[in-house]
């Protein structure tokens, strides 16, 4: 008989506990790894068996990691620098470490663990998502304020790390390099405003501080019946206690908070230093007093010293003005206008923001004082109506417009009397292509290190596809470039099997594989089809050809894609004229 499911024991024990204290108690389990239970090849348990050196390989420059953060984040030059260096820093260390040995690890390594401070909406949780996307690395998000609740003092921190193992999909080699963030740091500051030691908020600190710097957190939960059960079953077997944890002693941590009266701190020191220089120091707003903290004011603010010295690295992102919010809309790779524009899409309508309606949103989202989050809200409640609405009555596109912007309800009225306005249309199309040319020309500037490594020319129609895929599937010009490089790899297999095929060798010219890609662009299906339909009608050809002039080799040019049919003709009555040469 089979060991019992996941859910199979889950079932038996919430019967058990239901029966014994009531519908109030049911297990509740996220904590038990699938590849605890999964055997491999040799026998071991996947996961459980760390004695290989891990390895890693990373070789990537900070300003290349912060060329691609200032594709995505406006502003928070300073911020974006000083992660870009210390994160790639923390990762090449490693690496080099790793190559010279595991015992040249430095007894106290210190790593470069950072925190963020600045307001909310600024962009924090947002950088560190992309800097985790672009390394490829796992990552999780947490709250500090859950730490704090009554029996759970050091047991979530844990949880992290093993939430981490999950989204490494139970690869612990990939999970030990892992980034995990917690957000609203500043809320388990120790108040100041009691007398004595805060004990729950000082407790987390202190729970805090093993994992930050290097210590095994065991991947068994002790509060997860469900793993304990695992456990035992798998000691009932082999009669073995086996060891299942992961050292953190790799994994980057990142915190962050708005610290609110952390500028009056710091205020205060200096007005302390500059007593008898007659210095001037109120004139500064408070992000410009937050640049110039130090470990003694967040130690002053609530923080235990040992806690402080695990964070090596502070950086600050500023507040957002009303042309930071601006500019956020309009750069190609906003997720808030992308997400948007997804929305819509799903019903088949495409999306298009004037400009005047642009500056109006971020006018509208600075008054709310609550940074990009606030972009959010005022699109949502400019375009809800139309989201509801357009569906129904079958729209194909929607211009948001200042107009709009103003009164939702009026221009949603003025859409619906007038739905096939010639004058909307045309507005509409001269946005298409001013969108269009301005994405083409940032792609002709940009670099495109896919299509180097892949060893392939970027001609400027093969631009002009990749920018078509970007608009009409709201893809990112990386997931376009793939799309694209897929279907030209498809191309060059067809060139491969066709050599199989008839002993001939074709090499389709780079304009002929651009009117390829070119028809499959709405309808990938298409290439495959044009790809079948061509080789057949040159296969019966050239195999002719072959025969009369022993020619192997031959060159595909644009004209035998657009007509296969007469470039063969004519291939065969030249190679049929006595006096003429075959040609190509």
């Amino acid at each position: 008989m089979g060991l019992p499911s996941q859910k199979d024991l889950e079932r038996e024990i919430s019967n058990y506990l239901s029966k014994k204290y009531g519908d109030r108690i049911r297990v509740v389990s996220h904590m038990v790894f699938p590849w605890q239970t999964r055997p491999d090849d040799t026998g071991q348990k996947k996961g459980t068996d760390q004695s290989e050196k891990p390895e890693i390989d990373f070789d990537l420059r900070p300003e290349e990691l912060e060329a691609y953060l200032n594709r995505y984040v406006v502003k928070q030059d300073t911020a974006k620098a000083v992660l870009s260096t210390k994160i790639c820093t923390h990762f090449n260390k490693i690496a080099y470490l790793q190559k010279k040995g595991r015992d040249h690890y430095p007894v106290g390594n210190i790593k470069n663990n950072v925190i963020l401070i600045g307001p909310t909406g600024v962009g924090k949780t947002y950088l560190i998502k992309l800097i985790a996307a672009r390394l490829g690395v796992p990552f999780v998000k947490g709250d500090a304020t859950k730490f704090s609740e009554t029996g759970y003092v050091g047991g979530d921190v844990e949880d992290l790390i093993r939430d981490l193992v999950q989204e490494a999909d139970g690869d612990l080699k990939r999970a030990q390099y892992g980034i995990v963030y917690i957000d609203e740091i500043d809320k388990i500051a120790s108040s100041r405003n009691v007398t004595g030691l805060d004990i729950s908020r000082a407790g987390v600190q202190r729970a805090l501080l093993k994992p930050l710097e290097e210590t095994e957190v065991d991947l068994h939960v002790p509060h997860d019946p469900i793993s304990q059960i695992e456990a035992i079953e798998r000691y009932r077997k082999t009669g073995k206690r086996e060891k299942h944890s992961l050292n953190t002693r790799n994994i980057l941590f990142i915190v962050s908070g708005a610290f609110s009266g952390l500028s009056d701190i710091i205020k205060n020191r200096l007005r302390r230093q500059s007593i008898g220089f007659g210095a001037e120091i109120d004139t500064h707003d408070d992000i410009e007093w937050l640049q110039q903290v130090k470990p003694q004011d967040l130690i002053e603010y609530g923080f235990e010293t040992e806690f402080v010295g695990r964070f090596p690295v502070i950086a600050v992102l500023n507040d957002l003005t009303e042309d930071d919010l601006f500019e956020i809309l309009r750069n190609p790779n906003s997720s808030v206008i992308v997400s948007k524009k997804q929305d819509f899409r799903s019903y088949g309508i495409d999306l298009k923001f004037e400009e005047d309606a642009l500056r109006l949103l971020a006018h509208q989202a600075y008054q709310e004082r609550t940074g990009a989050r606030a972009l959010v809200s005022v699109i949502e409640r400019a375009l809800l109506p139309f989201e509801k609405k357009l569906p129904s009555v079958g729209a194909s596109f929607l211009i948001v417009t200042r107009a709009l912007v103003s009164d939702p309800d009026r221009e949603l009225q003025r859409f619906l009397e007038s739905p096939d306005d010639a004058t909307r249309l045309a507005r509409y199309q001269a946005l298409v292509c001013e969108e269009r040319g301005l994405l083409v020309r940032r792609l002709r500037q940009e670099e495109m290190p896919l299509w180097k490594d892949a060893r392939l020319s970027l001609t400027p129609k093969r631009i002009e596809f990749v920018a078509h895929l970007c608009l009409n599937r709201d893809l990112d010009p990386k997931e376009a470039s793939e799309e694209v490089l897929s279907w030209i790899q498809q191309i060059k297999e067809y060139e491969a099997s066709f050599f199989k095929r008839c002993g001939v060798r074709i090499s389709i010219e780079e304009d002929a594989i651009d009117r390829l890609l070119e028809d499959c662009l709405e309808d990938p299906s298409r290439l495959y089809i044009e790809c079948e339909r061509l080789c057949n009608i040159l296969e019966y050809g050239l195999t002719l050809v072959r025969e009369k002039t022993a020619q192997e080799d031959f060159s595909i040019p644009l004209e035998a894609v657009e007509n296969p049919e007469l470039y063969i003709n004519r291939l065969i009555r030249q190679c049929y004229r006595p006096l003429s040469g075959v040609g190509n």
